[in-house]
């Protein structure tokens, strides 16, 4: 903390008494500077203390010199005297308790290179001090970093050592890491947020000063530190220790994201060659599993940006143990259960998406030609989903003689019709949701607004009065094509 004017005084073996403005010595000293000149302000720079004899001064012209001393932004006047004056002239005395300025009364006895030494001694503590807590603070910082904090912890440790809050954004403004009750403040910071480009910029928080700094990576990065008062030079160096080990961590993190990225892609590569025992024991070895066969294949395409960003939601929410994805071209292409790829697929917009018939780990080249055959049509489409079983059933309706299309519909979905007309339930609309939904029991049943066990129990009861297997593609195939020829019609 640096020497204020109250700490000055309260320095007995100094004897120095106020005599204007004592309200304002809670100023801090920035340095002490003697001088004799009446307009001394192009030799400061604002904070200092500064001593004079008052050796060209007189009542007439001390009001002036007052006036210029606040222009130059002092800290306060030490005015010396038993030399050039017996006592401080009282026109001095009254202009400095007008403006606010504070004047100490420094008595003969005091040399004014006692005073230059309290000061420098003060600054020279302070300084240290400053230098102590700087190193502590990026000592503790790095460690964190090092650590199994992360950025996280970096964020939450700077919030400690600055006594205030911190908010990583992304390139987006949206919050990445906080420290405890700081995302409140987000929402507020978005203005400011759009007009940095690059750099620091301060701007206020209801009663927190707000400094937002930009990260040195690639990917647009802001950090925010919120704090009651302005950052000292100990808190800046500790922003900036921050904001170096922060783009250092997320830089890193990139680089091994990318890493990650590229080998799912390989494995996807190395399915779609053939080599599944190869591209199994890779999931196994770098993901913990392979998800269960039959596998569903998901490909999406669309623009890069929109594919980047359903593949950083991949990276987040999705485990390798149920599902895995990677790249091919210009598809994101997922295996396994693709439920909540499809529904991560819906939310970021932009993309379009083809599902496969389910086929074995060895049959995956096959769903992956399906996949992206579906895309392509969802794509020409606009639509965000088309499933393979749907796009060549139309394909195929086209060639099918109409009256032998119809005939076949109506005598396969005959027995469902009948039954749904008793009203002991619907096993036409259920099937339809069932198939479009690939079979997902959760995701049909949602839809269809039952439980699950109800759904279940209208499909055993579709096979129980037709004959025919659900479980087999061949059989789930001709329903759909029925069904696509009834709702033709």
């Amino acid at each position: 903390m640096a020497l204020t004017l109250a700490a000055l005084v309260a320095e007995r073996p100094l004897g120095l008494r106020v005599r204007a403005a004592e309200a304002g010595l809670d100023r801090q000293i920035g340095w002490v500077h003697p001088t004799e000149l009446t307009d001394p302000q192009a030799f400061l720079e604002g904070g200092e203390l500064l001593l004079t004899t008052g050796l060209a001064l007189d009542e007439t012209t001390s009001p002036g010199y007052i006036r210029r001393l606040v222009d130059a932004g002092v800290a306060g006047l030490g005015f010396g005297v038993g030399l050039s004056h017996e006592s401080i002239p009282q026109s001095l005395v009254d202009t400095a308790e007008e403006v606010g300025l504070p004047v100490l009364e420094v008595p003969r006895k005091t040399p004014f290179i006692a005073i230059t030494r309290a000061v420098s001694r003060a600054v020279a503590a302070d300084e240290y001090a400053s230098l102590v807590r700087t190193g502590k603070g990026q000592q503790e910082l790095t460690r964190t970093a090092v650590g199994k904090g992360g950025p996280g912890g970096v964020v939450r440790k700077l919030a400690k050592l600055v006594d205030g809050w911190v908010l990583l954004l992304d390139s987006s403004g949206a919050v990445t890491e906080a420290s405890p009750s700081a995302r409140p403040f987000a929402d507020g910071l978005q203005d400011d947020f759009a007009r940095l480009r690059a750099g620091t910029l301060v701007t206020v928080a209801g009663e927190y000063e707000v400094v937002l700094q930009t990260l040195d990576t690639r990917a647009r990065g802001v950090l925010a530190v919120g704090t009651r008062e302005p950052l000292d030079a100990a808190g800046q160096h500790i922003v900036n220790t921050a904001v170096s080990l922060l783009s250092l961590a997320l830089e890193q993190n990139r680089e091994h994201v990318g890493a990650l990225r590229r080998l799912r892609s390989g494995t996807i590569d190395l399915l779609a060659a053939g080599h599944t025992e190869l591209a199994t024991r890779t999931m196994k070895s770098l993901w913990g599993g392979v998800p269960e066969a039959p596998w569903s294949v998901l490909a999406v395409t669309g623009a890069a940006g929109a594919r980047r960003s359903l593949a950083d939601s991949l990276d987040a929410e999705v485990s390798g143990e149920s599902v895995f994805f990677g790249e091919s071209g210009a598809f994101v292409v997922a295996l396994g259960d693709v439920e909540t790829v499809t529904l991560l697929v819906s939310r970021t917009g932009g993309l379009h998406a083809g599902l496969s018939d389910p086929v074995s780990t060895v049959d995956f080249p096959a769903g992956l030609r399906q996949a992206k055959q579906a895309a392509e049509a969802a794509k020409a489409e606009r639509s965000p989903l088309v499933r393979f079983a749907e796009h060549a059933g139309r394909g195929f309706l086209e060639m099918v003689d109409s009256q032998a299309a119809q005939a076949f519909s109506d005598s396969l979905l005959a027995p469902l019709r009948h039954h749904d007309k008793t009203g002991r339930g619907e096993l036409v609309a259920s099937l339809t949701c069932w198939l479009e939904h690939h079979g997902h029991w959760d995701l049909a049943s949602a839809r269809l607004g039952v439980h699950r066990h109800t759904l279940r129990n209208r499909m055993r009861k579709v096979t129980e009065l037709t004959g025919r297997d659900l479980d087999s593609p061949g059989v789930r195939a001709e329903f759909w094509l029925a069904l696509q020829v009834s709702a033709r019609t």
